[in-house]
């Protein structure tokens, strides 16, 4: 049962202050199925144009709870011709095989490995529970509670609305019911990638009256994050590293092909072609992957 009484005395400056300092967790370091019904997706028209209001909810009642959860997942096709859609044991803290091995690809000095790694590296997911105020491709969602797993492009924008970089700008916590915001989130076609840079908050305000917020933070109760965290929600170290060897042909199964070979030859146009761009200098981090940033991997996963 919800503590209705709680979220309205923890709203406010004091519940902008504590996810503040989740976020400065996020920083300091830097999904969910596809059939999945309780995940809303965003849909777009035949232009690749699309509109949707949300509203992002509050925490559990449990002090130690935050309003969204950070994962981490891989998505690849080796030289075997396998593919690998894993989700990442670096989300909860623990050592993953596809990291690992990154890591030795990205330390051997060899540009061919570098490439490897970064056509292998992580992709970052946020998970949080919204209420759909307005699907305009599919109306029937209205008035529903989901999950939504979005990209750091679209984090950046609740991080924005957290800490203002101009001093006439007010800090708006946009996971308040009462002091947050509704998030208009707009979709563009831009030279054939989704772009969300339209997308902006509305004026803050409540969500709605006290009886119905209380109706949706009922429904929200039946979605909790957490369970994103648990430990069958991941395969075991051993049986990643398996499925990692027979995807890259590691494990005797298939032939592979030299790594400069699979470096020219695997990886996806999008990828070549930033990596031509990135100085050696100023070679991105592993782990701030963006799932919008590839046109390649939006093909396979539509949730960024």
């Amino acid at each position: 049962m919800v503590d209705f009484a709680k979220l309205r005395a923890n709203s406010g400056k004091k519940a902008l202050d504590k996810l503040t300092k989740e976020l400065e967790k996020v920083n300091q370091k830097s999904q969910g199925p596809q059939d999945d019904e309780r995940f809303w997706k965003p849909t777009v028209d035949k232009a690749g144009n699309g509109y949707a209001v949300l509203r992002f909810l509050p925490a559990h009642d449990d002090d130690d709870d935050a309003p969204f959860i950070r994962v981490f997942d891989h998505g690849f096709q080796g030289p075997s011709g396998s593919w690998y859609f894993e989700n990442s044991l670096t989300t909860i803290g623990k050592q993953d095989p596809v990291s690992e091995y990154n890591n030795k690809l990205w330390n051997s000095g060899l540009e061919s490995d570098k490439e490897l790694a970064r056509k292998y590296k992580r992709r970052l997911h946020f998970i949080a529970r919204v209420y759909i105020v307005q699907d305009s491709g599919n109306p029937e969602n209205d008035g529903t509670v989901r999950f939504w797993k979005f990209g750091k492009k679209l984090f950046d924008k609740l991080n924005e609305a957290m800490n203002p970089q101009f001093e006439d700008e007010e800090p708006m916590n946009p996971f308040d019911l009462w002091e947050g915001a509704n998030f208009k989130l707009k979709i563009r076609n831009v030279e054939g990638y989704r772009n969300y840079d339209k997308s902006e908050f509305a004026k803050a305000g409540p969500l709605a009256d006290d009886e119905e917020m209380m109706a949706i933070m009922e429904r929200a109760d039946t979605l909790p994050l957490n369970a994103f965290l648990a430990p069958d929600q991941f395969k075991s170290y051993e049986e990643l590293k398996a499925k990692l060897e027979k995807v890259l042909g590691l494990d005797g199964s298939a032939p592979v092909r030299s790594r400069a070979e699979e470096a020219v030859g695997e990886a996806p146009e999008p990828r070549r072609a930033e990596a031509k761009r990135t100085p050696a200098a100023t070679e991105p981090k592993l782990e701030e992957e963006d799932d919008e940033t590839a046109k390649w991997f939006q093909s396979l996963d539509e949730d960024d």
